[in-house]
């Protein structure tokens, strides 16, 4: 259009040119009209770019120009689309949210998902109960995730804080459980107003045993990493030739069930507590769990399935995972031979515990059959 004009204006005065330049003239009104219907941009521009002249769709659908050095107008390998993007219908290409920044992003096993969050549910005891059989059974169910090691907040690094007991936990989705295990809490005075404090909907778990076996149980424990230990009954007993049993001694006060629940009971309602038979989780381990899965609020996933008796040990054992070659059993220290303790010793002792017993049972509304 331009040159059309340009041609009727020089037309009318057409002969007083000469041919030659007429010529020169032709060419030059070519060389403008050419520029300005074909800018260098799109001339330089490469056949398929996606994104015209270096142009970005930015969030608002506006496009903004980004400034290019006037030798090349390239994407990042990043920027351009791949193939499978560019063979998909329009309707379901999508704009992206924001201005593509060419940082590179992180390597997918970097990246950690969930929080770290307090625990929902503590296994608060007893010692040599059966508490870490209980962690690992229940850590099978995909909704839980539990610390691995006992991390003695609650009775020893309580004034490490709140934060620096978040921290040791793992990292957990909404939908999931926090648990974590350390069997000293339910003889520690100061544990229940702690955890309490921390939050009163705290589900807890406690794993009890005939208070004699467990007594041997946790001498066995104690001689194997104290070879000169006194024998156990000149720690049991203050006058074993009257009777007198010595409380004062760890192995024979955790055993005293009723007298520690009762100092639960000042901080948290019974049915927020969940006692655990440490004899039934040998003999029917996908019964405890059934159990305990239920007191959770959780899907009856571990069963009967996942366990198997090792004979050997005296002790259930978790079935192999289908990418593991083996079987899951607890360690050495689980199922370890126990100590043989004198007949009239261990008399005494069940005559000791029987009141205790008897009062533990009337409190949780279960008897544990330790007679």
């Amino acid at each position: 259009m331009a040159c059309v004009l340009l041609f009727s204006r020089i037309l009318p005065f057409s002969h007083r040119l000469t041919r030659t330049s007429i010529c020169l003239l032709s060419l030059f009104l070519s060389y403008v009209c050419y520029c300005a219907l074909f800018p260098a941009d799109t001339v330089m521009q490469k056949p398929g770019d996606p994104t015209p002249s270096c142009q970005r769709v930015l969030a608002d659908g506006a496009k903004r120009r980004i400034q290019k050095s006037p030798s090349s107008c390239v994407l990042p390998l990043d920027a351009r689309p791949s193939s499978d993007e560019a063979s998909r219908p329009k309707t379901d290409q999508r704009p992206p949210s924001t201005l593509h920044v060419d940082t590179p992003s992180p390597p997918m096993g970097n990246l950690k998902f969930g929080n770290k969050k307090l625990p929902n549910a503590i296994i608060v005891g007893v010692k040599k109960g059966g508490t870490r059989a209980v962690l690992e059974f229940i850590r099978i169910h995909p909704d839980v995730r539990a610390a691995g090691t006992e991390t003695h907040f609650f009775d020893r690094n309580y004034d490490r804080g709140l934060e620096w007991y978040r921290g040791l936990m793992p990292r957990t989705l909404e939908s999931q459980l926090t648990m974590e295990k350390t069997p000293s809490y339910f003889v520690t005075k100061e544990t229940p107003h702690r955890i309490s404090a921390m939050s009163r909907d705290t589900k807890l778990i406690v794993v009890v045993r005939d208070p004699v076996t467990r007594a041997i149980s946790d001498y066995t424990q104690t001689l194997s990493k104290t070879p000169d230990l006194p024998s156990f009954q000149d720690l049991a007993f203050r006058n074993q030739s009257l009777g007198i049993v010595d409380t004062s001694w760890n192995a024979i006060r955790i055993g005293l069930y009723a007298l520690h629940l009762e100092n639960w009971l000042r901080y948290f309602p019974l049915a927020q507590i969940h006692f655990v038979s440490g004899e039934r989780l040998i003999t029917d381990p996908a019964g405890e769990l059934a159990r305990v899965q239920d007191f959770l609020g959780l899907k009856r996933i571990v069963t009967d399935k996942h366990f198997y008796f090792n004979r050997t040990k005296g002790f259930p054992c978790l079935k192999k995972p289908e990418s593991s070659g083996s079987p899951r059993c607890l360690g050495k220290s689980k199922g370890r031979t126990h100590v043989q303790i004198d007949r009239d010793a261990i008399e005494q002792l069940r005559d000791f515990y029987r009141p205790y017993n008897v009062k533990f049972y009337e409190m949780v509304g279960h008897d544990f059959k330790w007679e």
